[in-house]
This record gives structure tokens, sequence and C-alpha cells, in this order.
């Protein structure tokens, strides 16, 4: 059986998950008619002290229907230069809003409120476009699992009111953030305008993400999510896989980061390991010694039955999460010990 540590996207839903999407009680979603839907956006919305809630089926969806409610073609969000919409989201950006991308140089995919600051263009300037957004992410995707500190966010959200932005969270990870720092997830609410939270990774949902924001914005975010084709009938049983996962699954994420900081362990002890980044969440990112190639090292595991991935030239990519059982964990860590490349 192979051992899958390309993404935490790879996960199943459990049995106990199944039982519960089974029972479902469904209507039609396209008509808001869908009770289990219904139950799940209020449910996100109410955690992140929110009105209202949308669900979508991908983050990407959401994300994307984010960026189309707060700008205007022709304008320019603020990223860091590892944003998820920029590089991961099929040039959406530009496709379905007719926006550009200010990208900035940030501490492992983290930018700052002072990078911010001073990356809006002069709205005065109309040879520049306007800077209409402000779009992060939490944890960071490319930043290998980082999660920012809260006060940046309300550092960066004053920056955004001073200068009319709108500011988002990319929070496809959030609930490894909110398991490693403790935050209040309530509070998130009172800094952004638009939040979208994934189901799918870590809490091993098989589909599905949620928008939330005021209510005003959400129905303006409806209209969207049709034109981008994201109506769906009788969604409610995936609708209950994230009920599911939200009451059982956010606990245990602590065991993901666990396990990933102990791999990160294993690989700076072994000779052919340049350099692991700091882990703080269930994403590990290392570099090898110059005379090994990638290549080798993911045919090599691949022989043991364990897959990993690459993110870039020179960087390679562990994800745990909750299919990655401790047997499991244990044979890759004697795996790595052993390795000779």
């Amino acid at each position: 059986m192979e051992i899958n540590l390309v993404s935490d996207t790879v996960t199943k839903p459990t049995p106990e998950m199944l039982q519960y999407m089974f029972k479902a009680v469904v209507g039609d979603d396209v008509y808001k008619q869908d009770p289990t839907v219904i139950a799940l956006e209020d449910k996100v919305a109410k955690m992140f002290g929110m009105e209202a809630g949308l669900f979508f089926p991908s983050g990407t969806m959401a994300n994307q229907t984010a960026i189309k409610l707060h700008t205007q073609p022709g304008e320019q969000l603020i990223a860091d230069k590892y944003a998820h919409v920029y590089h991961y989201e099929g040039g959406g950006v530009s496709f379905n809003s007719g926006v550009s991308c200010c990208l900035l140089n940030g501490d492992r995919g983290m930018i700052t409120a002072q990078q911010v600051a001073g990356a809006i263009n002069d709205p005065e300037f109309y040879h520049s476009p306007l800077t209409s957004l402000v779009c992060v992410e939490n944890t960071t995707n490319k930043g290998g699992g980082a999660c920012y500190d809260f006060e940046e966010f309300k550092k960066i959200k004053r920056v955004c009111e001073a200068n009319n932005l709108k500011f988002h969270l990319d929070g496809a990870r959030i609930w490894n953030a909110l398991v490693a720092t403790n935050d209040d997830p309530a509070a998130y609410g009172k800094v952004f305008d638009t939040i979208s939270v994934c189901l799918s990774k870590g809490l091993g949902a098989p589909i599905g993400s949620i928008l939330v924001s005021d209510k005003k914005t959400i129905q303006r975010a409806l209209r969207i999510r049709k034109i981008l084709g994201g109506g769906m009938r009788q969604v409610g049983y995936l609708a209950a896989a994230g009920i599911y996962a939200l009451d059982n699954h956010i606990e245990r994420l602590a065991e993901d980061h666990r396990r990933a900081k102990e791999l990160a362990e294993v690989l700076k002890k072994v000779n052919w390991v340049a350099s692991v980044e700091p882990v703080t969440t269930n994403i590990l990112i290392f570099s090898l010694t110059p005379h090994y190639t990638d290549s080798v090292l993911i045919e090599k595991l691949k022989q043991k039955n364990i897959a990993i991935s690459t993110i870039g030239p020179g960087k390679l990519r562990i994800v745990t999460h909750l299919d990655y059982r401790e047997v499991m964990h244990t044979y890759v860590m004697e795996t790595l010990e052993r390795l000779h490349l």
C-alpha cells in the first residue's frame, strides 16, 4: 500500500463520515432548499463571527468569487509572491476578474502591513492600476504551512481601512493555523471582509469550501457562483461530510503537526538533505544537497511505497494528514533514516 504524502487533499472519508453523509437530509441547493447545506453554511459563518456563508465545490472557486466581489477589471490586488490565488488557480485572477497582482516578497508566504502600505498605488495616478484588494493565506502553502501572527492581520486591516481596500483571507488550511496558534476564529470575522475555508484538506471531507462574509456580500457571491458554474443540487450529502469533519476532525490536526515536525528532525540528520524549512503545521519543505536530484529521491521513495512531491526546482514537500497513521509514520521515519541516495 502506498503512503501518500503528496498532499492533505488525498484523504478519503472515514467510515463514520460516510455513515453521516448517508443519513443526510437533502434538498435542491440551487433553490436554497437543502437543509444540510444551510446548516453547514450557518455553522461556519458563526464560527468566524460572520453573518452568512456559501458552499463551493472548491477553494479555488471560493477565492475567485471573493476576488470578483471586491474588484473591477483593470484593478490590482496585493498578495505574497507565493500566493495560491496567483500560482495555483489557473490564472483565474486575470481571466475571471481582469485583475493584476502586485506580488510582495514576504517571509515564507507572509506579508506585513508595512509591505502592503508601500505597495498601494496612488489612486490619483491613473497610469497605474487602482489597488483595491489585499489577499493573504493562512497557513501558507508554498511557505511551508507557516502561520500569521494575528496582530499582523489587524495591522494590515488598519492599512486597508485607511486606503479603502478590501481584505480577503484564503483560509484553505485555516484549521491547521487555529490549532497551532490557538487563535479565536470569531476574531477573524472582525478583520476580514471575506474568508474562504476548505473542508477537504486537513479535515478530510471529500469536497467543499465555504465563503463567509456579511449577508449582503454573500447574496452577491451567490450570483457570481452561478456565473462560474458552481450551483449544485442535492449537495447536502457533501455538506454533511463537512459538518462531521468540523465536529470530529479539528483537534486531531495536532497529530499531523507533530508528525511533520518529527519527520523534519529526521531529515535534518541525513547527509543528503541541505536544508529543512521551519515546520509549524502539517507541511514540511526541504531541499537536497547539490549533488543529489529531486527525481532520484522521489524514485527511491516510490520504490519504498512512499510518495512525496516537488513544489519547484530544489524544493521537496511532505504533507501529513488524516490518512497518514502512526504505523505509517514509524515506517517513513525509519525509511528516511536508512535511505542512501
